[in-house]
């Protein structure tokens, strides 16, 4: 019996889906949804898949029934990538998001950001690229 060597798969990634767990779902979904204005793409009951855009999508998934835990402690940051930052930011402010930092310039990351959480504190940085980067 020959052994061939393993090869990668073709026909690159297809979706790009990250998951955070959430012990309200609903609430997340509320958030998601009329914050961040993003699209239910992906209906599965305990799981909710949105498009971020492109292939980027984040994944809700109800604490209770999924693979992992909700966790105190959030180790995942969501960054938004947005033409205005500011105008972003005034959006943030005006609905009251917990969390919501002053928009800063990083001169050595050539962005202008801000940071904000989630109802259940997943940090979600939004930034817009300075002119050159």
């Amino acid at each position: 019996m020959s052994s061939q060597p393993a090869t990668r798969p073709t026909g690159g990634i297809v979706l790009a889906i990250t998951f955070l767990y959430f012990r309200d779902l609903p609430r997340a979904m509320r958030f998601y949804e009329d914050i961040l204005g993003l699209e239910l793409a992906i209906d599965q009951g305990w799981s909710k898949i949105y498009r971020i855009d492109g292939q980027a999508h984040v994944g809700l998934v109800d604490e209770a029934r999924g693979m992992q835990n909700w966790h105190e402690d959030k180790t995942v940051q969501i960054c938004l990538r947005v033409p205005d930052v500011d105008a972003w930011h005034a959006w943030a402010k005006a609905n009251d998001i917990p969390g919501l930092t002053t928009p800063r310039d990083s001169a050595e990351l050539g962005i202008r950001a801000f940071v904000m959480n989630d109802p259940e504190g997943y940090q979600i940085e939004v930034q817009t690229a300075k002119p050159g980067h």
